[in-house]
């Protein structure tokens, strides 16, 4: 295993404003170092509650060698547990999703109820104590409609991310949306590598044809730095806030999430191909049509794009050293209804188109990177700010845990 005085060694390397030294792209043990140190100590976005939407309903994520449960129970309350039966360790759920009533391990058919307890495990004997053999709790929180699972012992405190999204996608009224697609790919290409790109919009106009209908690729809106900065982008607050419904960008101490509403380009209302609303019904109480995009950023591993019309979230899990999954939730109006108020088609085919554009290009970058050619660039200050801002939080945060007890201070 790779020690922590060379991982530091490695950190140190990095030149300012330039990508990351080979190893951190494609190296196992730097991998491992990644779940430990960052993976299994931070909130994780898991899932939108609506993908939840009953007693029963669970889902299975896979993080690292790491597999969880999230179940609602009856009491309508999300909870997170470890995928390992506390008999002989068998994976409880092979399944990605589904709803039971209970919670059977198919080895030997321990039960648990859907709030961890076990309820029955034949012939243990008499001094046998059920209340002792419970499933091990993961930290789960529901933040506007949005879960989060922490894998650390202690979870790092989170009542100020909940403060700041009450008031920027509480107007979306996430909890109370429906699922209308969901997919889920494999990208060929180390996790920093998806975050990087997501990170930049240098690429855009290139790349993205379906996305850049009616997406602005001005880096002063999309990059790290606060949109009002550009005078299109300050004029959306500007009207947003007055409306009520608030849109400054707004982002951690500890640079691990930001909030920012941005406006889509000239009479663009959502993500279509013409421009227009993908969804006949608006979300939540959002004002109008045109609110444009409030971007939240949640790192390691979401990005979301909260709309008049609808919502998108995106998850991005660490598979192996050169493989992530990213899995991406097109949310409606509950009581919208496919081929009336909206064709999935046209609901979904600018980010199926650019997730398929995305998945290619993080390849290439994969493939180039695994080069003994490859050495690290520069990147653009006007177009790749959001790069470098997400590279350096990733150096700070590994820096930390490397250098004595993870502490995360209070936010």
């Amino acid at each position: 295993m790779i020690s922590n005085s060379d991982l530091l060694y490695l950190l140190m390397s990095r030149k300012p404003w330039h990508s990351l030294p080979q190893p951190f792209y494609n190296d196992s043990e730097v991998f491992d170092a990644d779940l430990r140190n960052i993976w299994q100590r931070d909130w994780i976005f898991a899932a939108p509650s609506a993908e939840l939407p009953k007693t029963g309903s669970y889902i299975t994520l896979e993080i690292g060698t790491a597999s969880v449960i999230l179940v609602r129970g009856a009491d309508r309350v999300i909870r997170a547990f470890h995928n390992s039966c506390r008999h002989r360790g068998s994976r409880i759920c092979s399944a990605h999703k589904g709803t039971a009533p209970k919670l059977v391990c198919p080895y030997h058919q321990w039960t648990y109820d859907l709030d961890g307890k076990l309820l029955w495990a034949r012939e243990m004997g008499d001094d046998f104590d059920p209340s002792a053999h419970g499933l091990g709790l993961v930290h789960c929180r529901e933040v506007s409609g949005m879960v989060f699972i922490c894998l650390a012992e202690h979870a790092p405190d989170t009542r100020t991310l909940e403060a700041h999204a009450a008031r920027y996608l509480g107007p979306h009224d996430l909890a109370n949306l429906k699922i209308a697609h969901q997919s889920s790919i494999i990208e060929q290409a180390n996790w920093k590598l998806v975050l990087e790109n997501n990170r930049e919009c240098y690429h855009c106009s290139g790349s993205h044809p379906s996305l850049c209908v009616t997406f602005p690729d001005d880096p002063n809106l999309v990059g790290a730095d606060d949109s009002t900065t550009s005078n299109m982008g300050r004029a959306h607050v500007d009207r947003c806030e007055a409306a009520g419904l608030p849109s400054k960008y707004v982002i951690d101490p500890l640079e691990r999430w930001r909030f920012v509403r941005i406006p889509f380009l000239g009479k663009g209302v959502s993500y279509t191909l013409d421009g227009k609303a993908a969804v006949a019904k608006r979300v939540g109480h959002v004002p109008f049509d045109d609110a444009g995009s409030c971007l939240f950023f949640h790192y390691p591993n979401s990005w979301n794009h909260f709309l008049s019309d609808h919502v998108l979230t995106f998850r991005v899990l660490p598979v192996g050293p050169q493989q992530t999954q990213v899995t991406t939730t097109w949310l409606v109006h509950k009581d919208a209804e496919e081929g009336r108020d909206y064709d999935l088609k046209r609901l979904t085919e600018v980010w199926i188109n650019t997730n398929d554009e995305d998945r290619r290009i993080v390849e290439e970058n994969q493939r180039g990177i695994n080069s003994p050619a490859y050495l690290p660039g520069p990147y653009s200050r006007a177009q790749e700010g959001g790069v470098n801002q997400f590279v350096d939080w990733y150096c700070r945060t590994l820096h930390t845990a490397l250098m004595g007890p993870h502490q995360i201070a209070a936010e």
